[in-house]
């Protein structure tokens, strides 16, 4: 267990929801965090609880749905000469509605995030990683990165981003000592659809029915050190992506806009 006392491990998101259920994990592991959020109020909340593992923390308050702001994050981590031995690219955000009708400037803020940002902590970091031969870098897929998505076209367009990019970079350094993992959650209970204006879907109307933040975290903890390729979190979430990959593409997208549409256009 006191292995990790040395090692750093940084998390994008890490205030709420799967992210700070993953800081905790690392955190109880005795690994020093590296936490980025936009929040510094709730980055030093967090950062006197997970203190209490005997940890160090650093925080970064940073907007990644502005891709340059990435760059900034990993000059200030070389600027304090951290070592980042554990990369877990977490922070993500949806926007609900058809896409004739949502904003364009919201939805390439949130391809921002999703993606450029993630692919440039990765691009940094996987460089340091190959030099010395080690390290680990855990991506936030999803089950939505496994079919298309109506009403959550451009989230579901990034997810199939981040779950080939993974695998393709994961490939790549297969001859390292790294290993490069893809989460894949389904619904979960965290406020990500809050914050994509998606309380009215059919798909969080039975609350009971979310997975728990930390039982998904455990699965992605757990996969990153077991250097699996991907994991995906729940039975049911299994299911449903077998039952999309003997699908067509047209018939997984029917059976998404069912599930995703607003409950009260029935």
């Amino acid at each position: 267990m006191m292995k990790n006392i040395n090692q750093y491990a940084l998390i994008t998101g890490a205030t709420s929801g799967i992210g700070y259920e993953l800081a905790k994990l690392f955190a109880r592991n005795n690994y020093n965090l590296v936490i980025v959020a936009r929040d510094q109020q709730e980055l030093n909340s967090k950062a006197m609880e997970f203190k209490q593992y005997g940890i160090n923390v650093i925080t970064i308050a940073a907007d990644l749905f502005q891709r340059e702001n990435a760059f900034s994050v990993y000059d200030e981590i070389k600027s304090r000469e951290i070592t980042i031995d554990v990369l877990v690219n977490d922070a993500g955000q949806g926007l609900y509605g058809e896409f004739k009708d949502t904003d364009i400037n919201r939805e390439l803020a949130i391809i921002d995030l999703n993606i450029s940002s993630l692919v440039i902590l990765t691009k940094c970091f996987l460089k340091e990683m190959t030099s010395r031969n080690s390290g680990k870098i855990l991506n936030l897929a999803s089950i939505a990165s496994k079919a298309p998505g109506p009403w959550q076209s451009v989230y579901h367009g990034t997810k199939a981003f981040v779950l080939s990019f993974t695998e393709a970079i994961r490939e790549e350094v297969k001859d390292f000592d790294i290993t490069v993992t893809a989460l894949l959650p389904g619904v979960t209970d965290t406020d990500f659809f809050n914050k994509a204006d998606m309380l009215r879907s059919k798909i969080v109307q039975d609350k009971d029915s979310m997975a728990d933040p930390a039982d998904v975290a455990k699965d992605g903890f757990d996969a990153l050190m077991d250097g699996k390729d991907k994991v995906i979190s729940g039975f049911k979430n299994k299911v449903q992506v077998g039952m999309d990959n003997i699908m067509s593409d047209s018939a997984a997208a029917h059976s998404m806009n069912e599930q995703q549409k607003p409950a009260d256009n029935d």
